[in-house]
């Protein structure tokens, strides 16, 4: 048993084949800065008709056209608590926007005594689309702590119109993330309303919760074949790791880990397995902190058609990843020279990869073949 264990655990931790950053020197694509002052952008999404709605983490939500131009901040956007890591976070469009004109957003939400946690308000974009109307949080995050950290935050719908929310552990709050109780940490699965999804595993964990033993989730897409959720979920010093997400499961935090504490401690005394608990397709050791995750299914790049990629802020890359069913058999690190911290990466109608970059004076950025 202890051989298979080490056979197991030796197949998690090899590393996959990577390219570096300098095998790039003869890359057919290029990269565009389509519009820049975005205040630390976080979050990004397409309108049917190929513009962007853009959140700021200060609070204001953009739109911008394809060829760059900025809108005001649009009205109706609801408070946020812009402290920390904390603000206007994630963002979707409704599946039937063409018919409700539904936007989502996540957001860090003050509450009493100081406290904060993530929520999720949905408004309708108005026919002038210069703001949100009839707009209220749908669902809120609880318990609420003092924390300036770990807010998770990103929003994706499935193919039968539930939405899926990431949240964080709140930094000092590890071993919630082990009570199925709360929604510490989890990957939630609710309705367009707010409520509970059907068919989440229920019993004694909160009506909500649809996976445990996530540290803080800031990218997750859907699986273009199987439909399933993937996450990209920060490690602390290392061990940040991308998983499927299978309802009712156990993804481990702070169990186990691959990573150390910041201090160089090791969690849970070094343990990096246990029964019961996920492993990641991949970790990356030392710490890249992925964020924004998207499945390419586009026409423009044929070869990268089923990859997926992840933006990364330590790493200042965005990483192309090869699949193998739930395995990821090859990297490649794309954009290192340019020297950004990209938040979010999404697909456009165009079939192009857009980015953003987490800075003051940020930017949106679109990848795509020489001339196109």
């Amino acid at each position: 048993m202890r051989a298979l264990i080490a056979a197991l655990l030796a197949l998690v931790a090899a590393p996959v084949l990577i390219l570096p950053a300098s095998a790039q020197s003869a890359s057919p694509f290029e990269v565009r800065t389509v519009a820049r002052g975005l205040e630390h952008p976080w979050g990004i999404a397409f309108l049917p008709d190929g513009r962007i709605l853009v959140t700021e983490r200060p609070g204001r939500l953009r739109l911008v056209t394809a060829d760059g131009r900025v809108s005001p901040a649009l009205a109706g956007v609801p408070a946020v608590h812009a402290v920390g890591q904390g603000g206007l976070l994630g963002i979707a469009v409704d599946p039937d926007f063409d018919r409700n004109r539904f936007i989502y957003l996540s957001l860090a939400e003050r509450r009493a005594n100081g406290a904060n946690a993530t929520a999720v308000f949905r408004g309708r974009l108005n026919a002038a689309a210069t703001g949100l109307e009839a707009g209220r949080i749908i669902w809120r995050q609880e318990p609420a702590f003092v924390s300036r950290h770990h807010f998770g935050s990103r929003l994706v719908f499935d193919r039968a119109g539930l939405l899926y929310v990431t949240t964080g552990d709140r930094f000092q709050q590890a071993m919630e993330a082990q009570n199925p109780a709360n929604t510490i940490a989890k990957v939630v699965r609710i309705t367009r309303d707010g409520e509970p999804a059907p068919g989440n595993p229920g019993g004694a964990w909160n009506p909500a919760v649809f996976a445990i033993g996530l540290r803080n989730s800031q990218g997750a897409a859907l699986h273009p074949q199987t439909g399933e959720l993937w996450v990209s979920n920060h490690g602390p010093r290392g061990g940040d790791g991308l998983y499927p997400i299978r309802a009712g499961r156990n993804y481990g935090w702070p169990l186990i880990s691959w990573g150390t504490h910041y201090d160089g401690r090791p969690v849970n005394e070094g343990l990096r397995e246990r029964r019961g608990l996920e492993q990641p397709s991949v970790h990356w050791t030392p710490s890249i902190a992925p964020s924004g995750l998207v499945f390419y299914t586009g026409d423009l790049f044929p070869s990268w058609r089923g990859n997926l990629f992840s933006g990364a802020l330590a790493g200042q890359m965005l990483v192309r990843m090869e699949l193998d069913g739930d395995r990821v058999v090859r990297q490649e690190r794309l954009l290192a020279d340019l020297g950004k911290r990209f938040r979010d990466v999404q697909q456009g109608p165009d079939g192009a990869i857009w980015l953003i970059s987490d800075a003051a004076d940020g930017e949106l950025l679109r990848l795509a073949p020489r001339g196109r």
